[in-house]
């Protein structure tokens, strides 16, 4: 399995085909070229993580024949940034773990600390704002972490509670924007659209990084089984939204997205390919600054399930603390 001191030194190369970006190998390494045969791009095959293309590409067996090889995953988004297909890495046959989750019966303490986890996520990303007027939502994130830690209660309960929080939380750290509330996937305005890229984004690298483990990404504790959902990754990606939400406040407060080009269609917002680009390169600069967090955390998650742990031992994601915007 990946070492955390191989991880460290792995890479996230975005390849937009709408301009002309070519890729090849030369010698063990990636190269990107632009449409007038410049490279744009290089790297050496072992360092790569994943290759994240954008818009219609053709993929050759070269590229599979790599990708197998050197433990990389690959993903195709559209220019709207939803993903329509994927060669992902994984290792086979890791039947030990996937049946110890087929057998797992702590579906619902696990559930819990999953979103005991990111509600911690979110009252600390709110006291990162610094500003006195959010203490009252800080409060009330703190007494329902403190109402989940000491009351048994359903599924049903856990997510109404979580509900709250989520209410609670986007009113306040995007409060300033004039923000009509969290709808997903319904791109009713311009911050639910960046949260839904940055978010699909983030998606993605969680289960590449799943996948070196072997587990069974459609067995989930939180998230029910569902025909095609991935609910384990919809799991693991809860305690780590935060990252997204404070990226995207961070990037509007420094006017990074003012220039951004939004069109609206059918009451639902898109954005240029050329500025989605920018969006996407900034967010996984961020995922980045917070991979090894990651890895750790699926990683101990790997570790808990393997050596049958107690819940109370179950991991715990503490984001890093990146400066105040």
């Amino acid at each position: 399995m990946l070492s955390e001191p191989d991880f460290k030194e792995k890479k996230i190369i975005l390849v937009f085909s709408q301009n002309g970006d070519k890729i090849s190998f030369k010698n063990d390494n990636i190269v990107i070229t632009n449409s007038e045969n410049e490279i744009k791009f290089q790297l050496s095959c072992y360092r790569l993580f994943a290759i994240f293309i954008v818009g219609g590409f053709t993929l050759t067996s070269g590229i599979i024949q790599r990708s197998k090889k050197f433990g990389f995953s690959i993903v195709f988004f559209s220019q709207s940034f939803k993903v329509y297909d994927a060669v992902n890495y994984k290792m086979e046959g890791n039947t030990l773990l996937r049946l110890k989750q087929y057998t797992n019966t702590n579906n619902l303490p696990i559930a819990k600390q999953i979103i005991i986890n990111k509600i911690e996520n979110q009252k600390e990303t709110l006291k990162k704002l610094r500003d006195k007027s959010l203490k009252d939502g800080i409060k009330i994130l703190e007494e329902k972490i403190e109402t989940l830690k000491n009351e048994d209660m359903s599924l049903y309960e856990i997510m109404g509670i979580e509900g709250t929080c989520a209410k609670v939380y986007f009113n306040r750290i995007f409060k300033e924007f004039d923000w009509k509330g969290r709808q997903p996937r319904l791109k009713r305005d311009e911050i639910n659209l960046l949260l839904d890229i940055g978010y699909t984004v983030l998606f993605n690298f969680l289960e590449a990084i799943l996948n070196l483990y072997g587990f069974d990404i459609y067995k989930g504790n939180l998230h029910q089984e569902f025909y095609k959902r991935k609910s384990l990754v919809c799991d693991i990606i809860e305690p780590f939204r935060p990252i997204i939400d404070y990226k995207i406040r961070k990037m509007i407060n420094l006017g990074q997205t003012k220039n951004y080009k939004f069109q609206l269609n059918n009451n639902q917002y898109s954005i240029n390919w050329k500025d989605s680009s920018d969006f996407v390169k900034n967010i996984l600069e961020e995922i980045m600054e917070n991979k090894i967090t990651v890895f750790r955390y699926i990683q101990q998650y790997y570790r808990w399930f393997m050596k049958e742990k107690p819940v109370q031992e179950f991991p715990n994601a503490e984001l890093k603390n990146n400066d105040n915007n």
